[in-house]
């Protein structure tokens, strides 16, 4: 038995006990009954998940040798990883739960196995959903299936089925119920003004879902038939009971083409006592009306008057107030409509916006406007074709409703508009997931002729590297050990008559010659924009990159330009200078003037982000080139050992992707760190201002001849 009270004392000083209530005792004597090397192993686990929090890490403490008896090591890593990951998503109170609520975890660890995870496959499902029609519609996790008419919620695990296939075949399902219930029309019958008049409102809801789920099944099969067959398969799968005789007479009345929401009401009111609600189906979910009307209210209010102002826009660009042309024309309007049904379905209309009696084409905005509001109304009331008049509405009503890019202090982590990459935390020894919320801004171009200046200010410089690039296109590759050629390999001639010596057999490949080979190459520039380039080294990038884009454009090679900076993993921002396939015009040298200094060098979301791109290029060869003046750092805690092991992960994520990273950095301490980083072939200190543009163009020939 190992002394218990040490390893008490190392508890003490992981979990930092000395100035809390924690007691340490009782977790020590159950990890002193492990072996060695599970207590070094979970002494080890202690300590990363006291690096996130050290609350968190003194329950894993206290329940990690119970969960070690129950589970192997890979699921008592994964439970630890998960509470770790809830923790940078939602806070201290609910990964306390993934760590108390043990018995749970192992419960969806073993649904895991053979289930199908919203989060892990949101993306396709997202995809599959915008291929549908009708409104524009988001996924969202909860606890069950429904829809407000905006969003679709889902289960965040379905282990209904024996295969994650069939799970996530039946997540589809899911969606496509949900979404025929707001392409068809099922909140549009007044059901919570029914509900509120029947006897038992309960029953009228359940016995409405089912019939309305019948009735929408039928229009799938009308409409999407691969969709249908494969709820077929589902059902199948799941062994789902046979419909009573009763209900399958109600089935052949929804089925019926011209069967709308309204008759499955009607139907519903009408339905004996003695009729029982029938089993939900296991894609159905469930209808929540109230949750839906509050969303639908909402939303034409809103649209109805953003209509109208589209409306108003849509005259003043065709030519002044409808009442000049009414005293034209005569006509007592000028927005008019003409309705036509889409093949049998009653809820499928097409509205064409007339203007004096004429139709006219749609912008996309307008268009997608108009079919929410059908979807919603039937139709488009009359009242909606009059343009908004002065102080009919506020301006407001056009922004977005989506928060601007800087406005990302508020919310959760999941920030929208941003794409969130991950972050190695070496302390976890583990990468927190959708960490860093990146934007693509673009720079604002500073029209104050910097490039001319530049060229002018370097213009013997400019000269060289124009003829040092002009070789680099034009050189020739000596190929050795040919069996053709112009010269005889001397190096090939002499091991030949060797082996001819020796009694072996002489080889053939005794010429050289030269070849040229084909460029390709797409190049990367990574500028840091961060607040301590200020002055001289901002300058000094600025005219690396005229200079070096002079070259480039002799040279041919495809190349882009990206600035970034940082405030905390919430705003980690790309800064557009050039694309690959913009040309290098004056926008593009008017952005380089704008590269001005914001705020830290986060660097790790940048080298993710960029990589990227770069394997979004067809080229041979790809190279990521970093401008810096100093080494990560960021307000959050990105600084020192933390900020030093992301950016090598990220560069190592980078070489496997088959990238060349290369830093040039005018930090005087970059010895230190970039060896650790980049490897000691990988790097160039720079410590003259006037050597930058020199430098930068040397390095770039060497890392693409």
């Amino acid at each position: 038995m190992p002394d218990v009270s040490a390893l008490e004392a190392c508890l003490d000083e992981i979990l930092e006990v000395e100035f809390t209530f924690r007691n340490t005792a009782q977790p020590a004597r159950e990890i002193a009954c492990l072996s060695e090397i599970e207590r070094n192993y979970v002494i080890n686990w202690v300590r990363r998940v006291a690096s996130t929090n050290v609350e968190l890490g003194y329950q894993y403490a206290c329940h990690v040798v119970r969960a070690r008896a129950g589970m192997e090591r890979e699921q008592v890593e994964a439970w630890a990883l998960h509470a770790m990951d809830t923790y940078d998503r939602e806070g201290l109170r609910p990964a306390l739960q993934v760590i108390l609520q043990l018995d749970d975890f192992v419960r969806i660890s073993r649904e895991k196995a053979t289930g199908c995870q919203l989060q892990e496959n949101e993306r396709v499902l997202r995809v599959f959903l915008h291929g549908l029609s009708g409104r524009k519609l988001k996924i969202e996790a909860a606890e069950q299936a429904y829809t407000d008419t905006e969003t679709l919620f889902l289960p965040p695990l379905l282990a209904h089925l024996s295969t994650p296939e069939q799970n996530f075949l039946l997540y589809k399902v899911m969606i496509a119920g949900l979404w025929a219930q707001t392409r068809f029309g099922t909140f549009r019958v007044g059901l919570s003004e029914t509900l509120a008049a029947q006897n038992d409102p309960e029953r009228t809801l359940q016995l409405f879902h089912c019939l309305e789920t019948l009735r929408l099944e039928a229009v799938i099969a009308r409409e999407l038939p691969g969709l249908h067959r494969q709820l077929g398969v589902i059902r199948r799968a799941i062994g789902e009971a046979a419909l009573p005789s009763a209900w399958e007479r109600l089935k052949a009345k929804v089925s019926a083409a011209d069967c709308t929401a309204s008759d499955v009401l009607a139907i519903v009111c009408r339905m004996p006592r003695d009729v029982a609600p029938f089993a939900p189906f296991a894609y159905q979910g469930i209808l929540l009306p109230a949750t839906a009307d509050a969303c639908i209210a909402a939303r034409l209010e809103r649209e109805k008057i953003l209509f109208k102002v589209k409306l108003k826009m849509l005259e003043d660009e065709l030519g002044g107030p409808s009442g000049e042309r009414q005293e034209d024309t005569g006509r007592s309007g000028r927005f008019g409509k003409r309705e036509k049904r889409v093949g049998e379905m009653s809820e499928l209309m097409q509205v064409e916006l007339l203007l004096d009696d004429k139709p006219m084409p749609l912008p996309d905005d307008v268009s997608q406007l108009m079919s929410s509001i059908i979807l919603d109304l039937g139709e488009i009331p009359d009242e909606y074709l009059e343009p908004a008049g002065p102080g009919d509405y506020d301006p407001a009503i056009l922004q977005q409703k989506n928060a601007p890019d800087d406005d990302v202090w508020s919310g959760s982590y999941h920030e929208e508009g941003a794409l969130l990459y991950q972050e190695w935390d070496f302390r976890r020894q583990h990468y927190r997931k959708s960490w860093c919320a990146v934007r693509e801004k673009r720079i604002e171009p500073i029209y104050d002729d910097f490039a001319g200046q530049t060229l002018e200010k370097y213009s013997g410089l400019v000269k060289h590297l124009r003829k040092t690039f002009e070789a680099m296109r034009d050189e020739n590759r000596m190929l050795k050990r040919q069996t053709q050629g112009d010269d005889v390999d001397l190096d090939a001639l002499v091991e030949a008559l060797a082996d001819a010596k020796d009694g072996r057999e002489m080889s053939d490949r005794l010429f050289s010659r030269q070849h040229r080979a084909e460029r390709n190459i797409a190049v990367v520039f990574m500028v840091d924009m961060s607040g301590s380039t200020k002055g001289w080294i901002n300058l000094a990038e600025k005219e690396s990159l005229v200079l070096l884009c002079e070259a480039l454009e002799t040279l041919g090679d495809r190349y882009a330009i990206y600035g970034f900076s940082s405030i905390s993993r919430k705003r980690c921002e790309l800064y557009h200078v050039k694309h690959f396939d913009e040309p290098y015009d004056s926008e593009a040298r008017a952005r380089i003037s704008g590269i001005l200094p914001q705020d830290y060098t986060r660097m790790g979301f940048a080298i993710r982000h960029l990589s990227a791109l770069l394997q979004e290029v067809d080229a041979r060869t790809r190279v990521l080139i970093t401008l810096s003046d100093g080494k990560p750092d960021d307000y959050d805690g990105y600084r020192g050992e933390y900020g030093i092991e992301d950016t090598r992960r990220a560069l190592l994520e980078a070489r496997r992707r088959g990238i060349h990273p290369y830093c040039i950095t005018i930090d005087e301490e970059a010895r230190d760190y970039l060896p650790h980083l980049y490897g000691p072939a990988a790097y160039t200190l720079i410590d003259e201002v006037w050597a930058l543009p020199l430098k930068v163009s040397d390095i770039y020939r060497r890392l693409t001849s």
